[in-house]
């Protein structure tokens, strides 16, 4: 493999990182980190003081030591729960293809695309297929609404300029996709009618790890005569209670899917 063209300021801040969070004290000096990297003490100040800024660490007001905080743990909860939910999900995933008769999959959401990771196909002839590994736009597709209506606006935002028409029924102004996803974070479901394939509709959910962040979303697909608008209606509650049966399972406490605190300032 052929070495890339590396950040080493990056490479110097997760070096740093490391350091600290596998001391034994848990806390370290400047000189203390400029001796065990061997960079000069005004660089690992600055990169240090840029940690610090983003989360990653604490400088405790007494001492002036740096610390490690639980963003890094928050991170590797997040990623084991993502782990977890690809072994958990399945019986649910069966279930619900057993409840509903359409083909059923999973997806995470990574930037403003979700990837399928896992699929049951439904019993139908004629039926929808996802390729596990694919991906879609998350603000076109059942799954990605869902998931995205449990971000701030400000996730969207950044994304603005990304949102582009994949059919008629695409919502890719930022305004319409704020609707969209006010609705979806409001009713613990979203709808896709045509938005990223034209004859094709979906219903997701949001599935919540432990910590309460939504980490993946369960939906159902199927060819819009079959999933009509009313079919999507009738479905959305027993979609969001698959959900709610995998969350439960991945330690999410709470009985009913909330939204999250961003989504209330979605307009």
């Amino acid at each position: 493999m052929t070495r890339p063209d590396m950040d080493k300021t990056l490479l110097k801040g997760l070096m740093i990182l490391e350091i600290i969070a596998k001391s034994d004290q848990g806390a370290m000096s400047i000189s203390e980190l400029a001796n065990a990297t061997g960079l000069t003490r005004s660089n690992v100040h600055r990169v240090l003081q840029t940690l610090a800024y983003a989360g990653y660490l604490t400088q405790h007001p007494e001492t002036g030591l740096y610390e490690s905080n639980t963003r890094l743990f928050e991170l590797g909860v997040q990623q084991i729960s993502r782990l977890d939910v690809r072994r958990i999900a399945p019986p649910h995933m069966r279930t619900l293809v057993e409840q509903v008769g359409e083909t059923t999959h999973l997806s995470i959401l990574q930037g403003i695309d979700v990837v399928y990771i896992d699929e049951v196909p439904g019993p139908q002839p004629v039926r929808t297929h996802t390729v596990v590994g694919d991906r879609a736009p998350a603000y076109a597709v059942a799954t990605g609404k869902a998931l995205l209506s449990q971000r701030p606006l400000s996730y969207v935002e950044a994304y603005a300029d990304a949102l582009q028409p994949h059919t008629r029924a695409t919502n890719c102004t930022l305004r319409a996709v704020a609707r969209d996803l006010e609705k979806c974070a409001r009713q613990g479901y979203a709808v896709n009618r045509g938005e990223w394939r034209e004859s094709v509709a979906g219903v997701a959910a949001p599935i919540f790890g432990r910590d309460g962040s939504a980490i993946a979303a369960i939906g159902i697909s199927a060819p819009m005569d079959r999933l009509t608008a009313a079919t999507a209606a009738r479905i959305g509650p027993v979609v969001r209670e698959a959900a709610q049966a995998i969350s439960a399972r991945l330690g999410y406490r709470s009985a009913e899917i909330q939204p999250a605190s961003g989504a209330s300032s979605v307009r």
